[in-house]
């Protein structure tokens, strides 16, 4: 049996999505009223911190948070704007922004450098607790 390559999954995902430099999701965040939705898992927030104004939203949720059908579905994902993904090196987003694009999500796009490259781009991060604090 052949197994498709994640990574031949990822690049195929990139071409059929929007992918993003950090400045400009930042750009998008500051004048068009984007999210950017953080897809990590809490363990990875708690030990690199996160990105300023972010949503959390764990991969293992994300289909069931958008979908106004599920019984997780939460308001957010309803409201009109983009919602931009980010993950640790742009590989989860990628698969993530592709899924959510074929539910239907109107404007979604993705970080395609994750939050290491937020980080490298020296773009605005705090760490987990107070991230925790500000989004409430």
């Amino acid at each position: 049996m052949s197994v498709k390559s994640v990574w031949q999954m990822v690049d195929e995902a990139k071409t059929q999505i929007t992918n993003l430099s950090s400045a400009e999701a930042q750009r998008r965040v500051d004048e068009e009223g984007a999210v950017i939705v953080d897809i990590r898992d809490v363990r990875e927030l708690q030990r690199g911190g996160a990105i300023v104004g972010s949503m959390h939203a764990p991969r293992g949720m994300l289909e069931f948070w958008i979908d106004p059908q599920s019984q997780y579905y939460k308001e957010e994902f309803g409201e009109d704007r983009e919602f931009i993904l980010s993950c640790a090196s742009g590989g989860r987003s990628a698969l993530s922004a592709k899924t959510l694009q074929d539910m239907g999500l109107p404007r979604v796009s993705h970080i395609e450098t994750g939050f290491a490259g937020w980080k490298n781009d020296q773009m605005p991060i705090s760490d987990y607790d107070t991230h925790r604090a500000a989004r409430g």
